[in-house]
């Protein structure tokens, strides 16, 4: 134990995320969280999965990143399970994954703006003197401190247990780039955030996921500010195919941590 402890305080850490109270790490677990994921929730998961208001997502990306769990065996179980979701499952596990990290391992630029392809760079630059309404600081988007209750909750859900959900997480990071002074500047702001937070950040799906929301992997939308042709998010797209104050209660009441 002593060894391990010397080890870890040789790694460069960010000390100031505190360890997540909310899930706990190993093969044990993650395969005990998986059969109930598989029991209890599979079967919704091509109907629920998206929404923010209910739990029911697998929660193994996590696992993955850190090699806690094999892709592997997730796909045997999922596949044994005959479940009618099984297929989109995989997909997500097997093709977006696989999808991920192709980008990163043949992309060099996969950390930065350069990554889009050239239409979404293209369109993002016609459109990055726009005016915003709304413009935030990195502390302010850190701190949950925006002027919109649904993006403050996403923000501090990843804070407080290390992981956000996946539909929210798109949302948050369209925000990220309407509400930062430039597309480059957003870009950067939200992979910190992600890779600072995120148990699974610093990951293939991780960078994948941000550049996403920037226009990676999308095709080209209607024309508007700001974000030009990259696809758009809005508050009201939420409170009209969610309940989503139920998930704005649920994170107030997760209790407070100091970010320092």
């Amino acid at each position: 134990m002593r060894e391990l402890e010397n080890l870890v305080s040789k790694l460069d850490i960010d000390r100031s995320v505190k360890a997540t109270e909310y899930y706990t790490g190993g093969l044990g677990y993650g395969k005990k969280l998986l059969d109930k994921f598989i029991e209890n929730k599979l079967d919704g998961y091509l109907k629920y999965s998206n929404d923010p208001t209910k739990n029911y997502l697998s929660d193994m990306s996590p696992y993955l990143h850190f090699g806690q769990i094999s892709p592997v065996y997730i796909a045997l179980k999922i596949r044994g399970s005959n479940s009618p979701a099984s297929k989109d499952f995989l997909e997500q596990l097997i093709v977006r994954r696989e999808l991920a990290m192709n980008f990163t391992n043949y992309n060099s630029n996969y950390k930065n703006i350069e990554c889009l392809p050239e239409w979404a760079i293209k369109t993002l630059k016609k459109h990055e003197s726009d005016n915003r309404e709304y413009i935030y600081t990195l502390e302010e988007f850190e701190r949950g401190k925006t002027h919109d209750p649904y993006w403050n909750a996403a923000q501090m859900e990843m804070v407080e247990t290390g992981k956000m959900h996946g539909y929210m997480r798109m949302y948050w990071g369209k925000k990220i780039l309407e509400w930062s002074p430039t597309p480059e500047e957003a870009y950067k702001r939200a992979l910190f955030l992600n890779n600072k937070y995120e148990l699974d950040g610093r990951d293939p799906n991780s960078y994948a996921g941000v550049a996403w929301c920037f226009g990676k992997h999308d095709q080209g939308w209607k024309e508007r500010p700001i974000y030009g042709k990259v696809r758009y998010m809005s508050d009201s797209g939420l409170e009209r195919k969610f309940k989503i104050a139920e998930y704005v209660n649920e994170i107030e009441n997760i209790p407070e941590r100091e970010i320092n």
